[in-house]
């Protein structure tokens, strides 16, 4: 029944009289008793839900004419009215606590999880040598929370002891007379610099051991040196090697893998300067050698050096100038720079 359908109705009531609408309530009500028994139980909406509660609050007798619904169902509304109405009563207003930024809950998270060791007075320091003053608490609440003992990554060791780390290796080049000539090289793990390379048609002990005195001929040799299991490495390699005080790790049978750096640094080589010229001699070998780690020191950049180059490059803004070309490696290669 629609609320316009219900206004007529109340308001014909009240022009009738008391004995014939008794009569009618008791007709309705039959007609009522009978659907109640045969229809299945109505779908009421919120309207309907609203009336019966006003009802019952202005109306003792309400509980008299409860035909479809029963009158524990019409408490349960009011209490979800009132429920309803107290919760609107209380929302929360503009006032209260200010809410903190997001910029500043990203960097005490991004903080605990960079630094697992520190604690909240730590991070609470360190917010305001940032400019953001915050209370303990808010540390506290926003911090990433470790489920182990705080642990430095394997990141951060390697990070530690990469400036400690030496990598050799032979590699063979052919000549134009079918020769075989083999090359060694030294790097170094920090920055992918090769401290030393030398050419040798006949690598012995002897002479391996000699370019490791020549490679770090002051005290600044390394704590490890990684190398594979090449016969060159013999006895007189070791006791020299042992006797600089540098410990020797040595890679597993043909497991190239376990000497990351200096296995792409060879394929580097052959890719970017071998491949495209013919070495005539152990003279000519050490000259384009030494023209492309020149190159590659100085120049080249490395994805895992930040885009830059061992050597490091300044950034040079448009300003400067335009931009030439400088040819390097006979021209295989070029340095871009901006001129004044």
């Amino acid at each position: 029944m629609s609320w316009l359908r219900i206004i007529v109705v109340l308001v014909r009531a009240m022009f009738r009289d008391r004995g014939e609408l008794a009569a009618e309530n008791l007709a309705l009500r039959q007609q009522l008793a009978v659907l109640s028994e045969q229809a299945k139980r109505p779908r009421l909406r919120a309207g309907d839900r609203v009336l019966w509660v006003l009802l019952l609050r202005i109306w003792a007798g309400w509980r008299s004419c409860l035909v479809i619904v029963q009158p524990e169902t019409v408490v349960r509304w009011h209490a979800r009215g009132f429920k309803l109405f107290w919760r609107w009563k209380s929302r929360p207003s503009m006032g209260g606590r200010p809410t903190i930024e997001l910029e500043i809950r990203k960097l005490i998270r991004r903080m605990s999880r960079e630094n697992p060791s520190w604690g909240v007075p730590r991070i609470q320091s360190e917010l305001a040598l940032l400019g953001h003053t915050v209370a303990e608490a808010t540390v506290r609440k926003y911090r990433v929370r470790h489920r182990r003992p705080p642990s430095q990554t394997w990141r951060t060791f390697l990070d530690n002891h990469v400036r400690d780390i030496v990598a050799v290796d032979f590699f063979t080049v052919p000549t134009a007379t079918f020769r075989l000539l083999f090359a060694f090289v030294v790097l170094r793990h920090d920055r992918r610099m090769v401290v030393h390379f030398n050419v040798t048609a006949h690598p012995t002990a002897v002479w391996t051991a000699q370019q490791i005195v020549e490679a770090f001929p002051y005290d600044d040799a390394p704590r490890f040196m990684i190398r594979d299991r090449d016969g060159t490495y013999g006895r007189v390699f070791q006791d020299r090697v042992k006797c600089m005080d540098i410990e020797q790790v040595v890679t597993a049978p043909r497991s190239p893998w376990q000497n990351p750096f200096i296995e792409p640094l060879i394929g580097s080589i052959r890719r970017e300067c071998l491949d495209h010229v013919i070495v005539l001699n152990e003279r000519h070998l050490r000259r384009i050698l030494r023209s492309y780690f020149e190159y590659f020191h100085h120049s080249r950049t490395h994805l895992s050096l930040d885009r830059n180059s061992p050597v490091p490059r300044e950034i040079e803004p448009p300003a400067r100038g335009r931009v030439i070309a400088i040819p390097q490696g006979g021209g295989l290669h070029h340095r871009y720079r901006r001129a004044a």
